[in-house]
């Protein structure tokens, strides 16, 4: 194992997509180097980082390591151009990264998050109301259909999105967490980048300038009139909160919901105690973060020389933090390669950890709570009839073909 061969199959989309996270690679580093230096020739080298105790603390000291610098390994031959028009606040760092997350933290709280409660939970009767047509028997693909369209429904209602643009949020966000998969995306290059960035700012101009003329009171209107210390926030800012809400909040949903379908259906045992006991999708949809981890990595940059677990990560140096095999890691969890969504406790780092956790954490679980336990109210059986596939992605990661014959009660039946 060369490092070379290591940040490569770490890194390499294709890999991902032939047989998903590198579990056994993620094992091996966490017992044998767990901050390991990754020799790379087109991106830059790095050293990664597999036990849940060093991101840690890595996440816990933001002064020593950094997001400003980007949160993705950077190509040798690098054009941040497409970047420009968007100010991301997962991109900053201190009193501007705390700011940033005042605007909307409000609306995301469970507390306010009980208003769009309603919404959820009629967007997943709907989509297993259409399931459940002609007898409530048949065949579909779970990660291409319910898995998407029940994040995309929720998070386009909330953002002020009409449902008929519904496919263009899909399509961009296919086109910026899959560009690299020949079925989804449409390439990686810098003007690939550059043209999704463009659509991205079409689509929101005339939700913005209409929030702005006719406030009501969801998140777009929160992120369109929304000031730090007393301004208001610029257009790189504005339209950064857009791009973050909208692509990152429904890539990782519908990639943790595609990856919990097919958990649940592969484990009917623990499927069946959320059918028998429906206050068990809370720890349900906990597990599935865990077992799924759809951010696979981040990046930070050292502020400094850093000592970790015997190694110097010097200053300017990338540390990425692997969450996919912090979320195994044989020293925090019991039997970590079981799915038990009565695991407790569960100290998964799915939402990531310090002061950049994912800030949309509590609308995603509540999102999932829905759809999880609308089928298991209503599905009598379930089967997966063909190979899942996986998405070739290494940065955000999922399943993006899931068949499966189900049957399925009417949505008026007990």
């Amino acid at each position: 194992m060369t490092d070379t061969t290591t940040g490569k199959q770490l890194l390499e989309p294709s890999g991902y997509g032939a047989n998903g996270p590198p579990h056994e690679l993620f094992r091996q580093l966490r017992a044998e180097s767990p901050v390991h230096w990754c020799e790379m020739s087109k991106f830059e080298s790095f050293w990664a980082i597999t036990r849940q105790e060093h991101i840690r603390y890595i996440s816990s000291h933001p002064e020593l390591f950094i997001n400003a610098k980007g949160i993705t390994p950077e190509p040798v031959e690098s054009s941040r151009e497409a970047a420009e028009a968007f100010r991301v606040v997962i991109g900053t760092d201190g009193t501007e990264h705390r700011d940033l997350r005042k605007v909307a933290m409000p609306s995301l709280t469970p507390r306010a998050l009980a208003t769009v409660e309603a919404s959820m939970r009629n967007s997943a009767k709907r989509l297993v109301d259409e399931l459940a047509k002609h007898g409530g028997e048949g065949e579909t693909d779970l990660a291409m259909g319910m898995a998407v369209q029940h994040p995309l429904r929720v998070l386009c209602k909330a953002l002020g999105v009409p449902e008929a643009q519904e496919e263009t949020i899909r399509d961009l966000s296919n086109r910026l967490f899959a560009a690299d998969d020949v079925e989804l995306g449409t390439g990686a290059t810098p003007e690939d980048m550059k043209r999704v960035g463009q659509d991205f700012i079409e689509l929101f101009l005339p939700i913005i300038a209409d929030r702005r003329a006719n406030p009501t009171d969801d998140l777009a209107s929160v992120i369109a009139n929304g000031k730090i210390r007393g301004e208001p926030l610029g257009p790189v800012e504005t339209l950064g909160y857009y791009l973050i809400t909208f692509s990152a909040g429904h890539d990782t949903t519908k990639n943790a919901l595609a990856g919990g379908f097919r958990a649940l259906i592969e484990h009917p045992e623990e499927f069946n105690k959320v059918q028998h006991d429906p206050s068990l999708s809370a720890g349900c949809v906990e597990e599935i973060v865990r077992w799924t981890t759809p951010v696979n990595y981040m990046k930070r940059t050292a502020t400094q020389d850093v000592e970790l677990n015997g190694q110097t990560i010097r200053k300017g140096e990338a540390a990425m933090m692997f969450y996919a095999s912090a979320n195994r890691d044989e020293s925090i969890f019991e039997d970590p390669y079981t799915f038990s969504i009565e695991r407790t406790p569960n100290r998964h780092l799915g939402f990531g950890y310090g002061e950049h956790f994912c800030m949309g954490a509590h609308f995603a679980r509540r999102s999932q709570r829905a759809i999880i336990e609308e089928l298991a109210r209503r599905v009598e059986h379930w089967e997966i009839i063909g190979e899942p596939e996986w998405i070739s992605s290494s940065f955000v990661v999922g399943l993006k073909h899931l068949p499966v014959r189900y049957r399925i009660r009417q949505g008026d039946s007990p």
